[in-house]
């Protein structure tokens, strides 16, 4: 019986569409790359234009609350694994303890529990309180969009004590760059585990697209208002 031999023509051939396809797809994501990047500065920038009044209007509320600087600077995980600063509006007492906040989120990520903010945290300010139920501390985060730190959609920051939790498969999150909203603050925000929040994240990773990106952000808007999302 006779037996067949691939013909090198038909193996260069299928070799070069292989090549092709691979050229096409590093074009198609390079192209949506640059559009995130487009997107990402000129949304902050026009945001930052647009919501300048209320911005210095929470400054000003933040100042007379409650004695220290307006905004709070806080290291957290980039695209990466890189640290980087991310900015908000401050919103606890200048001499609160931020051991309290860690300790609680581990112990519940390591129960398994959802992600539940503190209950009458007496570290939070009159003002701060308004502003972590509306997410208007998260603001200044726009500023770390411009830098190319953030992006405008994507994983939220994570803290390195959070970083530290995650199995191999859970560090794919850090593949892009963190975002201001994504989908896990559209989905789970106050309500899901840690496991929860980032298979949103990796759905996100796996799916992202200008595309995905901008039906995110108009998403936002009413899950923001309706005390869900993230600003």
């Amino acid at each position: 019986m006779a037996i067949a031999q691939a013909s090198p023509h038909g193996s260069q051939r299928a070799g070069a569409e292989r090549a092709a396809a691979a050229r096409r797809i590093g074009r198609s994501a390079q192209l949506d790359a640059a559009a995130k990047r487009l997107l990402d500065v000129v949304g902050a920038a026009v945001l930052l234009v647009v919501l300048a009044p209320l911005m210095g209007l929470i400054a000003l509320l933040v100042r007379l609350d409650s004695p220290g600087p307006v905004l709070f600077r806080q290291e957290r995980i980039g695209q990466g694994g890189r640290p980087f600063t991310v900015l908000k509006f401050r919103s606890m007492y200048v001499d609160a303890d931020p051991h309290v906040h860690a300790r609680y989120v581990v112990e519940r990520i390591r129960a398994g529990q959802p992600l539940l903010k503190l209950q009458r945290d007496p570290r939070i300010t009159r003002i701060g309180r308004f502003l972590r139920a509306t997410s208007l501390d998260e603001l200044p985060q726009l500023w770390n969009v411009l830098r190319g730190e953030m992006s405008l959609v994507g994983p939220r920051p994570a803290l390195a004590y959070e970083v530290a939790l995650y199995s191999e498969a859970q560090r794919e999150r850090l593949r892009v760059k963190p975002g201001i909203t994504g989908l896990a603050q559209l989905h789970s925000r106050g309500r899901g585990t840690l496991a929860e929040y980032i298979q949103h994240d990796l759905d996100y990773v796996a799916r992202r697209s200008i595309w995905l990106d901008l039906s995110i952000l108009v998403r936002t808007v009413p899950a923001v208002l309706r005390g869900r999302g993230a600003a």
